[in-house]
């Protein structure tokens, strides 16, 4: 009762409460955007790996986080700038933002000339070469969460002060992403079109990352919008297309 009473003692504070619900919406969020590059990056393993590729790819990424959390006071301290460029100072939190952001940006390129281009595609085919192993998929899974966990704990770190209700966040977050790995992959890989357009949501990711570690901070508002907003047009064609099928074509 006393660990409780210690550790969990925001549960009876609105405050407490209303910073509990902003960061698991924040986390729920942003996992998205690991879900997305998960999905893409999981289905260029062979179907029987797919799935627990996926479920050890998260359950890493949850440890890591976790472990991030409690070394909370050295992430803080990645905000201080170690070097500056042209006068502007760069950090730790920058360069990693950087880093992760010309990946993103590079993996997406080079998945999207991949799908595009119909001579990679039959060279892969008739080489019947893996493009992708379990390992590298985790690693990569691995490295982009890191990214992306450095950056959330900095923000979260802003919001609140409980280690408690960042740890609530970071598992329901991941719980949310194991639920919806399987399907959306699943959706993902169904619908050519949808590859593309996930393909473009990492591309602007991406950009957003580097902007970011470059100082130029883009509210993440105005990303999910435009994400959101392109989903629904790529559902409303999709919509359009089933009925001309229906319809023979007509």
């Amino acid at each position: 009762m006393d660990f409780i009473a210690e550790h969990f003692s925001f549960l009876s504070s609105p405050t407490g409460l209303a910073a509990l619900v902003t960061l698991v919406v924040m986390e729920v969020v942003l996992g998205i955007d690991n879900l997305i590059f998960i999905s893409i990056l999981t289905n260029k393993l062979p179907q029987e790996l797919q799935s627990k590729a996926r479920r050890i790819g998260i359950a890493a990424a949850l440890i890591l986080r976790l472990l991030l959390l409690f070394t909370i006071s050295i992430i803080v301290q990645m905000t201080e700038p170690v070097f500056e460029i042209f006068g502007n100072g760069f950090s730790w939190r920058d360069i990693i933002l950087v880093v992760g952001g010309l990946f993103l940006v590079w993996k997406a390129t080079k998945e999207i000339h991949h799908t595009v281009d119909p001579e990679a595609q039959k060279d892969a085919s008739v080489s019947g070469a893996v493009t992708m192993t379990m390992g590298a998929a985790i690693v990569q899974i691995l490295l982009l969460d890191l990214v992306f966990s450095v950056d959330s704990i900095i923000t979260a770190v802003g919001m609140t002060d409980e280690i408690a209700i960042m740890v609530i966040a970071v598992l329901a977050a991941v719980t949310v992403m194991m639920l919806a790995a399987d399907p959306l992959s699943k959706f993902i890989a169904a619908n050519p079109t949808i590859v593309m357009l996930a393909l473009g949501f990492l591309l602007m990711i991406g950009m957003t990352l580097i902007a970011d570690g470059f100082g130029y901070h883009v509210p993440k508002g105005y990303i999910y919008a435009a994400m959101g907003f392109s989903a629904l047009v790529e559902m409303l064609n999709m919509l359009a297309r089933n009925r001309r099928k229906q319809s023979g074509g007509h």
